[in-house]
């Protein structure tokens, strides 16, 4: 594994950098910088985002023929690595990271033509409708019906921590269309609009006081059938396709960024003598390091064609803890100061001055919005169980 750059790579993340200085507004940067989760409300993300398309920057991933730069894996960490260093704010991953590469990987030649390049510009803003009341990590056991009705499906049922739900104009879902044989066999992934007849938003705000997530109400909620990804009955196997996007890699420059503001906090606050919490912070260095090896291990293996295995399952493990432990000694080095609700305060543009020192202002809020990172994409718990299955194999 060959860590040093060519001289094409360097060129391009000279381009990068360049492109990031120019690019990133002080609002822009102030967004990145005041973020208390990986989503960012839409009205700092959308200017973004185009920035970005008009560069053909915003999806690394996706190929040249949908639209995206079809840059191989080495160019899109480069990219995510100054992203991160840079403190731009991140794009919704729902439509970018999500549906997008379903529709590429099932969807219709009408899908693709339609969805794709509305994915891209962002016109269209998407949600996930997938966990239940009843159905979290068990996403096999939801109950959310969609009867069939000539050419439409008539949904009801509810989804919950449905982020951005207030945001956006479409969601992709699970529904359950067969209630007979095993539940996996029964559920078809489908396509909505949010301002159907019948649906309704409600908001939960967490305990950082952030209204992220969502409860949304299907009450005969009519759907067209051209809105199904796959077949019916069949979208198991499209929403198991799309996990393995959510759970991916790429989480190390962030972390390292996370460091570093943690470690200019210590200093800032007076506690790099404290040999307790220095040890901490050179566990968690630690640890990150090894999470970055890992995902370099990953890049070589993709760039040979290979399949890197449990990978996915075993990046997003360490890489959620990893954040979560960085959180923490966040809030150990800011001290009581962590302790003051101020969301105004955080509010990119805002005139209020904070309670204690600024670079302590998002450590609470990051703390309690990050203690969901070990449970949104599958929990951890039942990562463990994928990797015990496919490298122990009990």
């Amino acid at each position: 594994m060959d860590l040093a750059l060519t001289t094409d790579e360097r060129a391009f993340q000279e381009e990068v950098r360049a492109f990031l200085d120019e690019a990133l507004t002080p609002d822009l940067r102030a967004a990145g910088r005041l973020a208390t989760s990986v989503f960012i409300d839409w009205e700092y993300s959308r200017p973004w985002q185009l920035k970005l398309h008009a560069k053909g920057w915003a999806a690394p991933t996706w190929p040249r023929e949908f639209g995206g730069p079809g840059w191989r894996e080495m160019k899109r960490a480069i990219f995510a690595a100054e992203l991160a260093r840079a403190g731009a704010p991140s794009l919704p991953p729902q439509g970018l990271r999500m549906v997008g590469p379903c529709i590429m990987g099932f969807g219709t030649l009408e899908q693709k033509a339609f969805f794709l390049p509305r994915i891209l510009s962002g016109e269209d803003f998407w949600c996930q409708g997938y966990s239940e009341p009843g159905a979290g990590s068990d996403l096999a056991s939801l109950q959310m019906r969609a009867d069939s009705d000539g050419d439409d499906y008539i949904l009801n049922g509810s989804k919950i921590w449905t982020t951005h739900a207030q945001f956006a104009n479409r969601m992709f879902a699970l529904v359950r269309t067969k209630f007979d044989g095993k539940p996996q066999q029964g559920i078809t992934f489908l396509l909505l609009e949010m301002d159907t007849p019948g649906i309704t938003v409600k908001p939960i705000i967490t305990m950082a006081g952030d209204h992220e997530v969502n409860q949304v109400f299907f009450d005969d909620v009519r759907v067209p059938k051209s809105g199904r990804v796959g077949e019916e009955n069949k979208g198991w196997t499209v929403a198991k396709y799309l996990l393995e996007f959510e759970r991916g890699g790429g989480s190390a420059p962030g972390l390292k960024v996370s460091l570093s503001r943690v470690r200019a906090m210590a200093a800032a606050e007076g506690i790099t003598k404290d040999a307790s919490f220095m040890a901490r912070l050179a566990g968690a260095e630690v640890a990150v390091e090894a999470i970055e090896m890992t995902e370099h291990r990953v890049l070589a293996e993709l760039s040979e064609g290979r399949n890197p295995g449990p990978a996915s399952s075993m990046l997003k493990t360490q890489g959620t803890e990893a954040m979560q432990r960085i959180d923490e000694l966040a809030i150990d080095a800011i001290g009581h100061y962590a302790n003051v609700d101020q969301p105004l305060a955080r509010r990119p543009g805002s005139n209020l001055t904070p309670v204690g020192p600024e670079h302590g202002l998002v450590s609470m809020a990051r703390y309690l919005n990050n203690r969901a990172g070990s449970i949104y994409g599958g929990s951890n718990e039942i990562q463990r169980d994928i990797m015990a299955r496919m490298i122990l194999g009990v």
